[in-house]
């Protein structure tokens, strides 16, 4: 579904990404580990299409097609999700607002008719209750006064409405406390597994993998992956750390 072939890019200049390749199937949950500057959310930033990201090399298909010929919008409406690590706020838009917008746009884009108010609240109320959330948070104007818990299970509201092919997730269990990992984790296991989706998850620790298991997990640093493997790797992480993990992966 999602194959990137000897992927570079930098920011400002600096090179970040420096070679990276990496594959992921339909039905594929691929759990990204790394240290910090490794490049991981620089990864998900151009997968997305945020500005200020070059990339200088390399290739990325998307369900068979260039993802480097779509613009932002366009990869969103063509079932691309990305999930940011810091969910901003937008003052003076509502939630509701804001995701009926953001689905009927990429619904014109694909050339399927609108929902309706009324539809849109059906669906709304029924994925804000996968995430536990009430509908009056949903009316609030997005993220403000948030917590970090609640803003990362809005972003998963979102997903769930918005229901994407692929979604990349960049550490969406950072600020989050044991009962709200569990319902973000739970959140995302009932919106993308599936045989048909696939999810690019990013996170530096066990504890997502504990809820949302993935099916092969990768480690990136220095711009690269430097070891690919099963569930497994994720715990040897967690118990010796990447140093011993990345030797063994140069020897």
């Amino acid at each position: 579904m999602l194959a990137i072939e000897n992927l570079t890019a930098e920011v400002g200049g600096k090179p970040i990404l420096k070679g990276l390749t990496l594959e992921v199937a339909a039905g594929e949950i691929h759990a990204i580990m790394g240290p910090n500057g490794a490049g991981k959310s620089t990864l998900a930033n151009v997968l997305g299409g945020k500005p200020g990201y070059e990339v200088t090399g390399g290739t990325v298909t998307f369900k068979g097609k260039d993802l480097f010929e779509l613009e932002p919008h366009e990869r969103a409406a063509s079932g691309l999700f990305l999930g940011f690590q810091y969910p901003v706020e937008i003052p003076g838009v509502s939630n509701v607002q804001f995701l009926r917008e953001a689905l009927n746009a990429q619904r014109k884009f694909r050339g399927e008719e609108a929902v309706s108010g009324g539809e849109f609240l059906k669906l709304a109320k029924e994925k804000a209750g996968l995430l536990k959330m009430d509908m009056e948070m949903l009316k609030r104007q997005v993220n403000v006064g948030f917590s970090g818990g609640e803003k990362k299970r809005a972003e998963m509201v979102q997903m769930g409405i918005l229901d994407p092919d692929f979604a990349v997730l960049d550490e969406t269990d950072s600020g989050l406390d044991i009962d709200a990992l569990r319902v973000v984790g739970d959140g995302i296991n009932s919106i993308m597994r599936k045989s048909d989706k696939g999810v690019l998850l990013i996170t530096h620790y066990q504890r997502l993998l504990d809820v949302v298991k993935p099916d092969r997990v990768s480690v990136l640093a220095d711009g690269r992956i430097v070891r690919t493997g099963g569930p497994d790797l994720a715990l040897r992480l967690e118990e010796e750390g990447y140093d011993t993990v990345m030797e063994e992966a140069a020897a």
